[in-house]
């Protein structure tokens, strides 16, 4: 069976009925057939938002407060479809796909409360008689490019808010995952939304390239927001940046998560084991570098090991903590970064196997600069652990990289870890919990080369409206000639 685009409430095929095939990362077999959209059909759905934006920019807070609370309602009932279709398209495991499918559906829910926050304000005049009001107002078509990884939770951030300040959207589905991201516009249909508001185009690889670039282009689109690669989001914003149109980056990461001498062992190592190997290390957030004080360094070292080796890796139809990594290109980088750092002096403390896009829960311990996997972000369950003599060495190896996302610190002195907090850089800094975190109201992003600009809540309302000036005034006032 082959997935439709949606576009305009419509399920539409791509002009001369083109269509891509993706494969399942663990059995290579065809997982879904969907629409490979070209450049008219990029076009036909930012013209078809336009028009669908002039009525709805027009629609009351109650309005899309119901009907994004009816969207959470059909999310939910697509739980099982969307978890087999996760499993197939990305080889993540049952329990993931289901923890997307329940915070993406909380993030309907947090954006259907926004409705009513969207608020300005009245701003003292110098001129006598006026009212002067700051008013926010929606921008028109935000287009939203969604990742593979956590595709449910990233696809319906990438729109909620959006269209809950009154904005049309355009969800661009990851080639990885088309048949989850088109899940989530079904939801949208489901719930009752007028056509054209939420709209969802899939494309081949080969033309990705393209449809972006004519929907940034598209006179239509008024704001742009990307989760991804640092690579990718660099092109994004330059190619935005021609048309002067705003962007929302959420781009690579390298977290640390620093462990003092006087934190709690159990504690840290099982933030540690969640914060790295969740979704298989497939996360913004994941962590990267674990930055220990050389004086708890050998027992962390040894019972993360002995925790990380209990992870049970394999293919995600079965019960298992680790499933596949979402392509076989993705799985053998695991091999080069091992290699790489065991060659320069690292040891391999846990996992350090694969089977095909298989891969353990592997942990590197002396890991040194000048090994690839210091500064290199793996995206994999393949982490490295670094020693440090002091906190001042800590924070300087934790800002020892390009990125700055998720950050996290475990320590019993909590005046301590907040003065080891305020020193690093990153736009995220979770004391004595994982990097791992997300809720719907927080606002979420990063500094340096982890984009700029914040998802959830308040900082999202600011992110896809525009503040508008407006005054009233005394038609008799006095002018100078």
């Amino acid at each position: 069976m082959t997935m439709h685009m949606l576009i305009g409430g419509e399920s539409t095929t791509a002009v001369g009925n083109k269509t891509f095939d993706r494969h399942d990362p663990v059995t290579g077999e065809v997982a879904t057939t969907a629409a490979a959209a070209s450049v008219e059909d990029a076009l036909k759905a930012a013209q078809t938002a336009g028009a669908a934006y002039l009525e709805w920019s027009k629609t009351g807070p109650g309005v899309r407060r119901g009907l994004l609370l009816k969207a959470a309602d059909a999310l939910e009932a697509r739980v099982e479809e969307i978890i087999g279709l996760m499993i197939k398209e990305t080889g993540a495991t049952g329990p993931w796909a289901e923890f997307n499918c329940t915070l993406a559906a909380g993030m309907l829910r947090e954006a259907a409360s926004m409705t009513t926050q969207i608020t300005g304000e009245v701003i003292p005049a110098n001129k006598p008689d006026t009212l002067a009001m700051a008013q926010r107002r929606s921008l028109g078509v935000c287009l939203g490019i969604a990742p593979w990884n956590a595709p449910v939770i990233l696809g319906v951030r990438a729109v909620a808010i959006a269209i809950a300040c009154g904005n049309t959207a355009i969800l661009k589905a990851s080639e990885l995952c088309p048949a989850t991201h088109l899940a989530i516009g079904q939801a949208f249909r489901d719930a009752g939304f007028p056509d054209g508001v939420m709209n969802v185009v899939t494309n081949a690889p080969e033309d990705a390239a393209d449809v972006v670039n004519a929907l940034i282009a598209a006179p239509e689109v008024r704001h742009v927001n990307f989760t991804g690669s640092t690579n990718v989001g660099r092109i994004i914003a330059q190619e935005a940046a021609k048309y002067l149109k705003p962007v929302l980056l959420e781009l690579g990461g390298k977290a640390p998560m620093i462990v003092l001498e006087d934190a709690d062992l159990e504690g840290a190592v099982n933030g540690a084991a969640f914060g790295a190997f969740m979704n298989q290390g497939q996360i913004c957030m994941s962590t990267e570098r674990f930055i220990v004080h050389e004086g708890i360094a050998d027992k962390f070292v040894e019972a993360f090991a002995a925790k990380a080796n209990a992870l049970l890796a394999g293919n995600p139809r079965n019960k298992v903590v680790l499933g596949s990594l979402v392509t076989m290109d993705a799985a053998e980088k695991m091999d080069a970064l091992i290699g790489d750092a065991t060659a320069k002096g690292g040891k391999v403390v846990a996992g350090g196997t694969r089977d095909g896009t298989i891969v353990d829960a592997t942990l590197i311990d002396g890991v040194s600069p000048e090994m690839r996997i210091y500064q290199e972000e793996s995206f994999g369950p393949v982490k490295c652990i670094i020693r440090v003599a002091s906190d001042e060495e800590a924070v300087r190896v934790a800002n020892d990289t390009d990125y700055g996302l998720s950050a996290a610190i475990y320590s019993s002195n909590i005046q301590r870890a907040l003065r080891v907090a305020d020193q690093i850089e990153s736009g995220i800094c979770h004391i004595n919990g994982p990097t791992v975190s997300d809720e719907a109201q927080m606002p979420f992003g990063g500094v340096k080369d982890s984009g700029y600009g914040r998802f959830g809540g308040k900082a999202a309302v600011e992110a896809f409206t525009s503040t508008r000036w407006v005054t009233i005034e005394d038609p008799g006032q006095h002018y100078p000639f």
